[in-house]
């Protein structure tokens, strides 16, 4: 989801105030519901890529765009940036996984952000899968672990280390990227899905969780416009009307299934995203209560401006830079590869702002 939480709700209230003839379409099948959906995500809160540029550090970003990693030019496909003068080889891997309520979004979306991570010092991959309703669950699921293949199979090409990988995601594909490292790190969790995960739990090092949709239990009772949304966006994604009772959302709700076995993992949603605390401080809490290693970016509920949903990319706010930051140092204490330096005098009052965070180093 592309979009504040304030926008999406007022959008979406418009949307379910249509009438009752768009009422009685929307009952019957998703994809009207889809449509409308999908255009309140393209219309409403994109940062210009301006503002997001002049963030990547000095260092020469390359791209390699529309990469087929399912082998057929009909499929989605992935984009990898690289930091170009980075000697040191290989690089560890950052797979970024975008939102859209599963029925909507693209690469494209989230690529200007990409180039920023990549411009620290790691490979970053973009990877597009295939949307509903055109596809359903577990479509997506499965392509997104073919890209770990990819990683596996193109390592020596690109200069990626396949043994460094860290999955990450914004919004739907928040979900999608712990459901992915569910499959991969709890054996039992792999067999009852279907999934083959191609990459082991050793190779897994941390996972990036930005405004995600974790419990669909929580979805279910959810209140409001947006959580009007997620169901229709839900029964598109599942292919059934009554999405709650099948057994994919059971799958889908990730903290029914996490253990200790979870990877690193840092956790962020805005003040003003109504899902941050149905979503994610909850799954925070339950990964520490489990042990996990978790850095958590949260902010109190009175902070001004409110931070609403995908805040981290508009890299022209502070919050969203404080983020940016914690985001590198978390990488580079998962992969144990240090970032590439940025500006002396940049780096020193970055390093002062995290010394007196105390919240985000990791913890058990």
């Amino acid at each position: 989801m592309k979009l504040s939480s304030h926008t999406a709700a007022g959008l979406l209230a418009g949307v379910a105030a249509a009438g009752i003839s768009a009422a009685v379409a929307l009952g019957r099948h998703p994809l009207p519901s889809t449509w409308l959906i999908r255009g309140v995500f393209a219309g409403a809160g994109k940062v210009p890529v301006k503002k997001i540029l002049p963030h990547i550090p000095r260092f020469t970003v390359t791209g390699h765009r529309g990469l087929h990693y399912l082998g057929s030019a009909a499929k989605p496909t992935l984009d990898l940036f690289l930091p170009e003068n980075a000697a040191r080889k290989p690089l560890p891997v950052v797979m970024w996984i975008h939102g859209g309520a599963w029925i909507s979004g693209s690469t494209e979306d989230v690529a200007p952000y990409l180039k920023v991570l990549a411009g620290y010092g790691y490979a970053v991959l973009g990877v597009g899968y295939s949307i509903s309703p055109e596809a359903v669950y577990p479509a997506a699921l499965k392509e997104l672990n073919a890209a770990l293949g990819f990683v596996r199979e193109h390592a020596d090409r690109y200069g990626l280390d396949p043994d460094r990988i860290v999955l990450a995601g914004d919004s739907a594909g928040a979900q999608l990227a712990a459901q992915l490292a569910l499959a991969i790190t709890n054996p039992e969790y792999a067999r009852d899905t279907g999934a083959v995960p191609a990459a082991g739990p050793e190779q897994l090092c941390g996972i990036l969780l930005h405004c995600g949709v974790f419990n669909l239990e929580s979805v279910a009772r959810m209140a409001g416009p947006v959580g009007w949304g997620l169901r229709k966006a839900l029964w598109a994604y599942t292919g059934s009307k009554d999405w709650a009772a099948t057994e994919a959302a059971d799958h889908m709700c990730i903290p029914k299934h996490v253990d200790h076995r979870f990877p690193p993992t840092y956790i962020s949603g805005g003040n003003g995203d109504n899902l941050t605390l149905t979503q994610s401080v909850p799954l925070a809490d339950r990964l520490q209560d489990l042990g996990v290693p978790v850095v958590r970016r949260f902010w109190p509920k009175n902070y001004r401006p409110a931070l609403g949903h995908e805040y981290q990319f508009q890299l022209h706010r502070p919050e969203a830079m404080e983020s940016l930051h914690e985001t590198v140092a978390f990488l580079e204490q998962v992969t144990g590869v240090t970032a590439l330096p940025r500006n002396p005098l940049e780096e020193r009052a970055a390093r002062r702002r995290l010394d007196a965070q105390p919240d985000i180093r990791l913890s058990a």
